[in-house]
């Protein structure tokens, strides 16, 4: 971080430092760097799959239309960290074209639930081995928050400020 949540008063920094709070272990954090994205891009994969009717709709519409309205929060919580998130949205939106049009649509659903399932067996697991619920279960917008979380420890790594 690059300011404390008491000295800024933005509400990203006070939301990392309580995300930060629940997700102290080791192990934990290594498992949601992992799982965190591979969520992310599992509920773009399912939104990517639903149905579309129209003309003027393709699929992904709709997985387009959340990546655009998440990226929003983002952008309004942190230009750095919004920059970021267009950045993995553009990489994940990508991947996920490419897979529906190698493994079609009932391929790339079979494959989005899996990893959707697995990857949130692997939080649970985490937050087992923490001893502390997931943030989530207090405030739904921690499932907003924990992307950018991830991607913020890869600012820090980088030495960026966001």
């Amino acid at each position: 971080m690059n300011a404390t949540a008491e000295q800024t008063g933005r509400p990203i920094d006070r939301w990392f430092a309580s995300y930060s709070g629940d997700h102290r272990n080791a192990t934990n954090q290594a498992i949601h760097v992992v799982a965190v994205p591979a969520i992310l891009w599992s509920v773009i994969a399912l939104l990517w799959c639903i149905p579309t009717t129209g003309a003027y709709f393709r699929p992904g519409i709709w997985a387009g239309i959340a990546m655009f309205a998440s990226w929003l929060f983002y952008y309004r919580a942190s230009r750095p960290l919004g920059l970021g998130m267009l950045v993995a949205y553009l990489l994940l939106g990508a991947l996920t074209w490419r897979l529906h049009l190698a493994l079609g649509t009932r391929g790339l659903l079979v494959l989005a639930i899996a990893v959707f399932v697995a990857a949130w067996i692997a939080q649970f697991i985490g937050h087992k081995i923490e001893g502390k619920k997931p943030s989530f279960l207090t405030d739904l917008v921690y499932l907003l928050i924990g992307p950018a979380w991830v991607l913020s420890k890869l600012y820090r790594r980088l030495g960026w400020r966001w």
